[in-house]
């Protein structure tokens, strides 16, 4: 088996999928990609059992076949050549794999394709197209919220909950909540699934930034995206996800509003002078007033900084802790934000002082209990 390609077009294929192979010690073949030939065109697939991608692209060749290429010394050798044709010729009886490029000759060996994972289809789908930059968005807003724990593998992913009216992506830590909404993608089924972490982030990472539309496909295992010619494909969480509204508090009668960049670059001064296990800051909210203050009692470390906002409610005090704050308002886009509470031991919601069209986004923050001020 014998083909010819550039060696710039097929790194910037190997890139795009490289994210979903896996160096796995127990399944040795999962650092490979699989080649194969078909009709001049050649599909390469990786997968890590979870997630899978798959491309193809043009190349002159013959005939016809397939093998498992290794994945790291490949996209090394590639990254070190000039954009010069690249000559692969494969030996379907030993998986010998000769690269001529120029002067230069590399010899790698190869396995059996056979051995390779099949790449799961995913049947009987339902579908629902969203726009790269709307899927881009919901992927920025709510991953990095998303919950480490494996203990709790349903927080681990992103909820996506697809309806006849909107669609809403939901994420949590147990400290901290996002959910986006869509008004502008809908669904004919009302359906949910929860998308894994590692595939949201390869996703992301492969959306054209041309706004084209994803073709999302999804049953009751697997999801399947689809844009240009890439195809990543991931298994669904199997499992239920926590009833996310029911912590969210309804009647919020303080409501501080204040400019984001003001309060993100004030909680990030004074979270230097915090514990740094905490990261304990206090709000002390009196009239127009915000005090935002922390201490490290260990090393006698304090910082103070008194900020002007609107607000609206009985005078209040409530401790957070500032990474989470920090998080979210890098993770807004609006220039003022309102933060609703209620009191010092309900949760807090920080949300856009004006949506955009067609988006709504609220994210909740837990309260740090504040040890009372001598």
């Amino acid at each position: 088996m014998r083909f010819i390609v550039s060696t710039s077009t097929l790194l910037k294929q190997l890139q795009a999928v490289n994210g979903a192979s896996s160096s796995s010690t127990v399944l040795p073949i999962l650092e490979n990609f699989l080649f194969e030939i078909k009709d001049n065109s050649l599909t390469i697939s990786a997968t890590d059992l979870q997630t899978s991608m798959i491309t193809s692209l043009q190349v002159e060749s013959k005939e016809e076949g397939k093998v498992a290429v290794p994945a790291k010394i490949l996209i090394e050798t590639l990254k070190t050549l000039p954009d010069q044709p690249i000559a692969f010729s494969v030996d379907t009886q030993t998986f010998a794999i000769e690269i001529s490029a120029g002067d230069g000759k590399y010899k790698l060996s190869g396995e059996n394709a056979d051995d390779f994972p099949k790449i799961p289809v995913v049947e009987n789908p339902s579908t629902v197209r969203i726009p790269a930059s709307v899927l881009s968005e919901a992927i920025s807003k709510t991953i990095f919220a998303v919950s480490n724990d494996e203990l709790r593998p349903a927080m681990t992913g992103v909820l996506c909950q697809l309806t006849p009216q909107n669609t809403t992506f939901v994420s949590t830590d147990a400290h901290k909540l996002v959910r986006y909404r869509r008004a502008d993608v809908k669904s004919e089924q009302v359906t949910s699934m929860i998308l894994p972490k590692k595939a949201l982030t390869l996703l992301k990472s492969s959306l054209p930034s041309e706004d084209v539309d994803v073709a999302v496909e999804y049953n009751n295992t697997s999801a399947f995206f689809k844009f240009g010619n890439i195809h990543l494909i991931c298994r669904l969480i199997d499992e239920r996800y926590p009833d996310y509204e029911a912590v969210i508090p309804q009647v919020n009668p303080n409501k501080l509003t204040i400019d984001r960049l003001l309060l993100l670059n004030s909680l990030r001064r004074v979270v230097i002078f915090a514990n740094k296990t905490t990261h304990q800051v206090r709000l002390r909210i009196t009239g127009s007033e915000l005090n935002i203050s922390s201490e490290d009692l260990d090393f006698a470390n304090e910082a103070h900084e008194r900020l002007s906002c609107q607000y609206e409610g009985e005078d209040t005090e409530i401790g957070f802790n500032a990474k989470f704050l920090i998080e979210m308002l890098s993770n807004l886009e609006c220039e003022e934000v309102v933060l609703e509470m209620s009191t010092p031991n309900r949760a807090g919601l920080l949300l856009p002082a004006v949506e955009e069209e067609n988006e709504n986004i609220l994210m909740l923050v837990m309260p740090v209990m504040l040890n009372s001020q001598g």
